[in-house]
């Protein structure tokens, strides 16, 4: 007995080291050009296979699975192998790091492997291989309307992608997206790619165009705009045929790119420049317009300091108008009704401030000016309104600088003389004692009647501190009143809720984080977040929904979705003020 028990361990140690798992490749050094075919080879049917990373390549093809079992003189073999074809993404020894799989609850893994990677080779060119290649029937194109504009002058960028006659797209991804610092950048959707013929280089090619943006320089000098790199998967023709003599067809795949374009950006000229410019650039018209001049007591009227025309409509300030003391004046409700197709921004701002008059009279609300760069006169321009005077019928009469007056006019004498009392009013001297009084005993048991409510208090500030779900909803509410009050007042209406609820997220981060609304990309908002230790998601979320903003104003949307994206903005607003430190 004790023999077969040695005998059936043995057996097992036996078996356990014959499990086989690691990593082949076809070569272990490679031109830049050339592809890489790697397996994974197991001769047990191991469960949870996870892959490497592949860090410094790109995977083009893969993975495939093939499965092999066979019966040799009695024994059996088992193989499995999972196969993939790498591409590298630059020169110099790169490691392929371990695989794993899982096999009777133990954890089996590859040896590291590396490849060294060199300059591109150039290939013998088999006869029966494709005779089109891609290099010089493919390009990506990014064309710029201006390279020397102004700083908050629009140019439009415009990513086209050329190819000949010869070859055929069939599917394209985003390698690299492009960057564009120190720019306020609009990207136009492209709804559907549509196919043209245009010339290129000369000749004739197919295009399509892929990605619109429009930008606004925020500082003069050299700009950089980072590539947009693509994959793209492409149709060659080859001069191998079939049976029935038609031309084969392969399929490859080309990376491309736009390549780094720079723009010299000019500075607005400082001669003539007005003391009153906030940097707006295009063509405007400027009004300031009261709902209303002439009111009674208790009513208020609007006035709304606006701007309609082309240009950087966002990326400026309105003057503020100046009124009398007797004028109480509120914050003003930014509103802004702007649309950015590729030659820019167009339409209208509008700052409203609600007036509220104390006192009767007549009120004068000083000329506004308004100050603008002149894209087509290359000068400043500036555009005045009239006084305004406001009426207000009734009312209490402003007696304060009659008051101040008076006041200082009036000279206080004192009494010289005091009557003579005829009446004599006498006061005992013998006073009671202090202990044994009412206010003694009052006092001695006062701390012993505030001990339990002292200790109610204390019970009830403890149950309000660990109710975190009740607290997390006041503070939502509290933000929500004070970020998302115009959303909610429209939330029966879709359009207006959306710009509404667009413009409370970017002005409760403009407020959170003090940056203008230059600085409002999405890569820069999310760059700034996360360097605060927000959570990526709550990032994302943010992101997410502010971009969903835009394309629910088109898009049917249902009472409840809305209803949904308000109480999301209320959440995403609550978290960011939790996390922002």
């Amino acid at each position: 007995m004790k023999h077969f028990l040695v005998f059936i361990l043995l057996s097992c140690q036996a078996i356990i080291a014959q499990v086989q798992f690691e990593a082949r490749v076809s070569k272990n050094t490679l031109g830049l050009n050339e592809r890489l075919r790697i397996d994974f080879f197991m001769n047990i049917d191991g469960d949870n296979f996870n892959e490497p990373s592949f860090e410094g390549f790109r995977v083009i093809a893969g993975p495939s699975q093939s499965v092999s079992q066979s019966w040799i003189n009695g024994r059996s073999s088992f193989e499995k192998v999972y196969s993939y074809f790498l591409v590298p993404t630059h020169k110099g020894n790169i490691t392929i790091k371990q695989a794993t799989i899982e096999y009777e609850g133990k954890v089996y893994k590859t040896a590291p492997i590396k490849i060294n990677v060199t300059d591109a080779i150039q290939q013998p060119k088999d006869p029966n291989d494709v005779t089109v290649s891609a290099d010089n029937n493919l390009y990506l194109v990014a064309e710029i309307s201006k390279t020397n504009p102004y700083v908050n002058e629009p140019i439009t960028v415009v990513y086209k992608l050329y190819f000949s006659y010869n070859i055929g797209i069939t599917n394209f991804k985003e390698l690299a997206k492009p960057k564009y610092n120190n720019f306020w950048s609009q990207n136009i959707d492209v709804k559907e790619l549509v196919v043209e013929e245009g010339m290129f280089k000369g000749e004739r090619y197919r295009f399509a165009v892929l990605r619109k943006t429009v930008l606004y320089p925020q500082k003069s000098g050299k700009l950089n705009i980072e590539p947009l790199s693509l994959d793209i998967d492409v149709q060659l023709p080859s001069n191998r045929r079939d049976i029935f003599g038609r031309q084969l067809i392969t399929e490859s795949s080309k990376s491309v790119s736009a390549g780094s374009k720079t723009i010299n950006v000019k500075a607005l000229p400082e001669a003539g420049k007005p003391a009153d410019f906030t940097g707006a650039v295009g063509r405007f018209d400027f009004k300031v317009t009261p709902s209303k001049t002439s009111l009674k007591n208790g009513e208020s009227l609007d006035l709304v300091v606006s701007a309609v025309g082309k240009g950087n409509l966002k990326l400026f300030t309105l003057p503020k108008p100046v009124v009398p003391n007797a004028l109480e004046m509120y914050d003003a409700v930014h509103t802004e009704k702007v649309e950015t197709p590729l030659s820019g921004m167009t339409g209208s701002i509008s700052d409203s401030y609600t007036i509220v008059p104390q006192y009767k009279g007549t009120y004068p609300i000083k000329p506004l000016q308004f100050s603008y760069f002149d894209l087509d006169s290359n000068s400043y321009k500036t555009i005045s309104s009239p006084e305004i005077m406001i009426n207000v019928l009734d009312g209490p009469t402003d007696t304060r600088e009659a008051n101040d007056s008076t006041a200082k006019n009036t000279v206080i004498v004192p009494n010289q003389f005091k009557y003579v009392k005829t009446k004599t009013e006498l006061v005992s001297m013998e006073q009671d004692d202090f202990l044994g009084s009412n206010l003694f005993y009052g006092l001695l048991f006062l701390p012993f009647l505030l001990v339990p409510i002292i200790i109610l208090a204390k019970k009830k500030k403890e149950a309000i501190d660990s109710d975190v779900f009740g607290n997390r909803i006041k503070a939502n509410n509290r933000l929500a009143k004070k970020y998302l009050g115009e959303a909610k007042k429209q939330i029966a209406n879709k359009e207006p809720f959306y710009v509404a609820l667009e413009k409370a997220m970017h002005n409760f981060l403009k407020a959170k984080l003090h940056i203008e609304t230059s600085e409002m990309s999405k890569e820069n908002i999310t760059e700034i977040l996360l360097a605060k230790n927000v959570k990526p998601e709550t990032v994302s979320d943010f992101i997410n929904l502010t971009e969903n903003c835009e394309f629910a104003r088109y898009a049917p949307a249902s009472s409840t979705a809305i209803q949904d994206d308000f109480n999301k903005a209320v959440l995403i607003i609550a978290d960011l003020e939790k996390q922002i430190s």
